[in-house]
């Protein structure tokens, strides 16, 4: 146990961390010296990047500002990258932003730590992704990081006033699917007349996760909206086509990427306990199974002993416990296990206006889901939001 001042380093700002400052804002112990490393300024919540696709909510109906958030917890705030964790030497090494420090402001090589938290959020690896699909890093709008789309998107937007623009959503998640809806719904009111959309599932049906009866519902509204639906995968990428498994070409002049996330690339090498996929293996308490000083929540965490999906819905549940165990660590006092819901309200936004709720075998659709998921996710952003 340490004596004195504790250094807590919160290593991303992703939704279950964003809780964490909320709660240090409420109550920071004396003895609790707290770091936050990020490269962005701002969280951009998931949950709405849809509707702000779809020309619901502006860019900055979207984001959570991370450093009044930061201030209200005195904390720190290091704006810059994670390259590695030496966890033998309890250091975070690091690397600048470009254009976000001013002359006179010297960035460490590393940050110190004597326990750490990881939710850096859901990421796509640059050079797997190249190995895996060619020419996509290259030519495709990737929806990770959702600050960079969301800054990518206006240019879309921009291509759709002169001429009818050819859409393909590689990925048939929900995520791909939401995006899918919202780019439809807002290319055909606001650009030329006659813009197609095709989404290119990866082989399987859309929304292969859900039951059944929720996979018709979505089915029907793909049809309702002429989108073309490819059960096949997307091989490489190269300026105007997208090239399938199948060997066939698909013209297209916008691919958006919504594929499955991957873990940080830097998180190997650190002497943490990985999953298969390269994700931090964490326990009952969301703590490392092999170093008991680190912490991981969201979509950079594996849980070994419950495992579950890697979605929003998830890491939002994860800040509560997740601060929790921090400040009984810091206290030096039990810790308490988090308990993943086995069944979750998941809501699919169809567009604005629309959309599709599930939870467990239940499904339904209409204005009245798409109302509830405004209201869920203006409240999320709001309950963050600091003067």
């Amino acid at each position: 146990m340490h004596h004195g001042i504790k250094k807590l380093l919160l290593l991303g700002a992703g939704h279950a961390h964003v809780h964490v400052l909320s709660r240090l804002a409420q109550n920071r112990p004396a003895d609790l010296d707290v770091t936050v490393l990020t490269p962005y300024p701002h969280q951009t919540y998931s949950g709405m990047t849809p509707g702000f696709v779809a020309g619901h909510y502006s860019e900055q109906d979207c984001q959570i500002p991370l450093e009044p958030l930061i201030k209200a917890a005195g904390a720190k705030w290091v704006r810059a990258r994670c390259t590695g964790i030496d966890t033998a030497g309890r250091r975070v090494r690091l690397s600048p932003v470009a254009q976000s420090r001013s002359q006179d402001e010297i960035l460490p090589p590393d940050l110190p730590y004597q326990f750490l938290s990881i939710d850096t959020g859901a990421v796509i690896d640059r050079q797997r992704l190249e190995a895996e699909m060619p020419g996509a890093a290259a030519h495709a709008l990737i929806v990770r990081p959702i600050e960079v789309f969301a800054a990518h998107w206006p240019r879309v937007l921009e291509q759709a006033q002169a001429r009818a623009l050819s859409v393909a959503v590689i990925g048939a998640g929900a995520g791909g699917l939401e995006l899918l809806f919202a780019a439809e719904q807002r290319l055909r009111s606001a650009g030329v007349h006659g813009a197609c959309f095709t989404l290119i599932t990866g082989g399987g049906e859309p929304a292969a996760n859900y039951p059944a009866g929720l996979q018709a519902r979505v089915l029907r509204r793909l049809r309702r909206l002429n989108i073309t639906v490819l059960r096949d995968t997307c091989v490489g990428i190269d300026q105007g086509v997208v090239r399938l498994g199948s060997g066939t070409g698909l013209a297209c002049d916008i691919p958006i990427l919504a594929i499955g996330t991957h873990a940080p690339a830097w998180l190997q090498g650190s002497g943490l306990a990985l999953s298969e996929s390269g994700h931090v293996q964490v326990n009952q308490f969301q703590q490392s199974t092999s170093h008991p000083d680190v912490f991981a929540a969201g979509d950079v965490s594996a849980r070994v002993d419950q495992p579950h999906p890697r979605s929003g819905v998830y890491a939002v549940r994860a800040g509560p416990p997740l601060a929790d165990n921090l400040l009984a660590t810091n206290s030096g006092q039990p810790l308490k296990p988090h308990h993943p819901p086995k069944n979750t309200l998941n809501l699919i936004s169809c567009g604005a206006g629309h959309a599709i709720a599930s939870w467990g075998p239940l499904h339904a659709e209409g204005g009245w889901a798409w109302r509830w998921k405004d209201r869920i996710d203006r409240g999320f952003v709001a309950k963050y939001r600091r003067p």
